[in-house]
């Protein structure tokens, strides 16, 4: 792991170099810079892991070498190191993912104390990256061992016929989705997501708020049901919301639906 120090002050920059014991740390290469442009340089070319900055320095501060370092979403951790305890200056470090703020002068014990919690959240952080990324191979290998194992074409139409049946009989049903239907089938959600696709040309949930929205304007189209009742009987409780996800399907409120039909006006 490689560390960047970023100090105008050069005996400083080069005894903190000199005196923690770096090794400890976890850090492998320590890099020096006296001012924000020299900073600049070392992490476009270097791989920088954490940034052991001072704030205050002659032309860009060490909050602005920061920003700089955000607005190019580069993942690197910062201690900051000052001299003055201020307000504003803790406020947009913390602002900008600043991982410690230190009053110097700082004892070496301090500083080392402090770069090693900020290295082992690195290394927790890229564990936990780890496990994630081995977590979806493992479930996108398993899907597609499933899909080339599966070759009775016929099976699969089937299993697909039987979850938009069930879809069908149960839209009055607000807890109806893929994860459900998965549990159902004894399915991956992500699993039966893309043999749905494969079969259908759409995913689960957009076949779920076809039918659900087909049927709304069914039922608001005849004189059977109020707009509220529509609403429960293709599975929302939330009316509001019903109305919202009704006008972002067809284009207009149901209540706009009755009344282009010459419905009653009693919509809710």
């Amino acid at each position: 792991m490689n560390l960047l120090i970023v100090n105008d002050e050069i005996r400083t920059a080069d005894m903190t170099k000199e005196c923690v014991n770096w090794q400890a740390c976890g850090i492998e290469n320590v890099f020096i810079s006296y001012n924000a442009e020299q900073a600049k340089e070392y992490i476009k070319t270097e791989k920088i892991h954490i940034l052991l900055c001072d704030i205050e320095m002659p032309g860009e501060s060490g909050i602005e070498l920061l920003r700089w370092v955000r607005e190019r979403r580069k993942d690197i951790a910062c201690i900051f190191l000052t001299c003055h305890a201020s307000f504003d200056y803790a406020r947009e470090a913390i602002e900008l993912g600043c991982q410690n703020y230190l009053l110097m002068p700082a004892k070496y014990e301090t500083i080392q104390a402090e770069v090693e919690k900020v290295v082992k959240g690195i290394l927790e952080k890229q564990q936990m990256e780890r496990y994630q990324q081995f977590g979806r191979q493992v479930i996108k290998d398993l899907a597609d061992k499933t899909t080339e194992n599966w070759d009775d074409k016929k099976a699969m139409s089937e299993i697909i016929m039987e979850v938009k049946e069930y879809i069908a009989s149960h839209l009055k049903d607000e807890t109806l989705s893929v994860n459900d239907l998965a549990d159902k089938y004894f399915l991956h959600p992500v699993y039966l997501n893309r043999v749905f696709k494969k079969e259908e040309g759409i995913s689960v949930g957009k076949y779920i708020m076809q039918l659900r929205m087909g049927l709304a304007a069914e039922l608001l189209k005849s004189k059977k049901m109020s707009a509220t009742a529509v609403a429960e009987e293709v599975g929302y409780i939330s009316y509001p919301t019903f109305s919202m996800m009704f006008k972002k399907y067809h284009g207009c409120s149901p209540s706009q639906m009755i009344s282009s039909n010459g419905n009653r006006s009693d919509t809710v």
